[in-house]
């Protein structure tokens, strides 16, 4: 077996904090998607890559807990973005490297989160599809925690631009990458339910 198979340890951060705005206000995590809520999708896929799965959830705890080892949550009630879950996520893994991806993207695949893990180092590494930085489908050093620390308190709330100050490596994919589609809204839900 090439030593290139060989994953680094990490932790995983499932972004669950949002409003959910274009959902009416429903929790996206927890909408129903074939049968399941949306976060089992993702549990499902991220579980054998770690002991540290962490979900980002500012409400429903109760209902979160079966999916995670921990919760946490943003240190304010304002919604103030996913750079706040990413921010309390970096305080909390235990590993050197967290795994970030979005809730509601049940169509993802084992082979992106291996192509993330494998290109691990000393700099962030983002998908992006074609121009367009996908900064929730990203993988981060743990030692940048303090970088962003500093960035948030300067004012920062956009995880692109703070990941791409520090030279992020790309994993590109194609424009419209069905394993990248946020189902997000209540149409895209149904066009994905055939």
């Amino acid at each position: 077996m090439p030593a290139t198979s060989v994953l680094p340890s990490c932790s995983v951060l499932l972004l669950c904090g949002g409003r959910g705005q274009r959902m009416g206000g429903q929790d996206k995590g927890l909408i129903e998607w074939q049968g399941r809520p949306l976060v089992a999708w993702l549990h499902d896929l991220a579980r054998p890559l770690s002991d540290d799965l962490i979900i980002s959830c500012n409400r429903n705890s109760e209902r979160y807990r079966a999916f995670a080892d921990r919760l946490i949550s943003d240190d304010d009630e304002q919604f103030q973005g996913p750079l706040a879950g990413i921010r309390a996520g970096l305080q909390a893994a235990r590993h050197d490297y967290l795994l970030v991806l979005p809730c509601d993207t049940p169509l993802l695949d084992r082979a992106l989160l291996d192509e993330l893990l494998g290109h691990a180092g000393s700099h962030p590494v983002m998908v992006r599809q074609g121009d367009f930085w996908e900064p929730l489908f990203s993988l981060i050093p743990k030692s940048l925690g303090s970088t962003l620390e500093a960035a948030w308190q300067a004012g920062e709330r956009s995880p692109q631009r703070w990941l791409c100050r520090h030279d992020p490596i790309a994993i590109v994919c194609p424009p419209n990458d069905p394993r990248l589609a946020n189902l997000n809204t209540p149409q895209l839900l149904a066009q994905n339910s055939k």
